[in-house]
């Protein structure tokens, strides 16, 4: 079952709406700063939600707690101009941008200064339960992002990493991408295996916990 409480569900909206505004940001300015205007021409360079937001993946981080935003244009060839590694930085930003945020949450529940035991107050969660959701979201993002199947932005970062004789057969596994993330997310739990779980939620679970001291 969901848990899908007032407060677990206050926590997730205000968290998708920053986590999704500032990751897709990070990719538009990062592509920006790279010299590529395709970005600030289609209204992305921006920190309004309603430019970034995807009905879709806000649904699917209300329920299941991770999810995605519009993807931001980008010119490969503009980017390139400027570096070498300009796809990989510009997808590297969201992800980067995602364990910031996860990091500065922390800091108040490391210190001790607030507690994510500490009780709610009706529908509104505490300022610590509200910290931990907004954490564990965001580490979540940051993994899930760096999954290098497309359309995920690990997909670009791991592209920039491999031999270049390799690059022809990454080619044609990219357009199984899609594919291949909705069996490992969704078919594979419900065969047995639980390859979704094995990289990401116990991953996630650590680092949160490492975050946060406990």
């Amino acid at each position: 079952m969901l848990n899908l409480n007032p407060q677990t569900l206050i926590s997730r909206l205000i968290t998708l709406v920053i986590a999704f505004t500032l990751h897709e940001f990070a990719h538009a300015k990062t592509a920006d700063v790279l010299g590529d205007n395709t970005p600030a021409m289609a209204g992305r360079l921006t920190l309004n939600p309603l430019a970034h937001l995807d009905p879709m993946g806000t649904l699917m981080l209300i329920l299941a707690g991770f999810g995605w935003a519009k993807p931001v244009p980008v010119n490969p060839y503009a980017v390139r101009r400027k570096s070498s590694a300009g796809m990989m930085l510009v997808s590297l930003a969201g992800p980067l941008t995602n364990l910031v945020l996860a990091i500065l949450a922390a800091v108040p529940l490391r210190l001790g200064l607030l507690s994510y035991n500490s009780p709610g107050n009706g529908f509104l969660p505490s300022p610590g339960q509200f910290l931990l959701e907004f954490i564990f979201i965001n580490v979540a993002l940051f993994l899930f992002n760096l999954i290098p199947l497309a359309p995920l932005d690990g997909e670009k970062v791991m592209e920039f990493f491999i031999p270049a004789q390799w690059h022809g057969t990454f080619d044609r596994i990219r357009q199984y991408g899609p594919y291949l993330l909705l069996l490992v997310v969704f078919v594979g739990p419900r065969l047995g295996f639980d390859l979704f779980g094995i990289i990401l939620r116990e991953p996630m679970m650590r680092i949160t916990r490492w975050l946060i001291g406990v």
